[in-house]
């Protein structure tokens, strides 16, 4: 997608602090961090959103939670705790129409999140 801002980093048209980045996957800091640590971990490959994974799209969901779970470990929050969040569409809270999830540490998260 030309337009789709996830895609102009996946493809180092626009800088990010990227933190982890493979064949299929790249992670890098939120610009906006709502915790000490919050990380948006993104497919490569341009997905428009959860609701949009199909077929084998589904191993690259398996892919993208190890790559969170390994980053955890890394930032040092695996044994405090962390929270995943994903918002899907319009009223889920989606702001940026390319799949992603936000892996948020480094503080006590309460609930509901609003």
């Amino acid at each position: 997608m030309s337009d789709c801002i996830f895609c102009k980093i996946v493809n180092k048209e626009i800088p990010a602090q990227i933190i982890y980045e493979d064949e299929s996957v790249l992670a890098f800091n939120d610009i906006q961090p709502q915790a000490p640590i919050h990380v948006l971990v993104i497919p490569k490959k341009h997905i428009s959103d959860m609701a949009s994974v199909h077929g084998e799209d589904f191993l690259l969901i398996t892919t993208l939670f190890k790559t969170m779970q390994k980053i955890a470990q890394e930032k040092g929050i695996e044994d405090e705790g962390y929270r995943i969040v994903n918002n899907c569409r319009d009223n889920g809270g989606q702001t940026v129409g390319h799949l992603h999830f936000h892996l948020i540490g480094g503080r006590e998260m309460r609930w509901p999140p609003g």
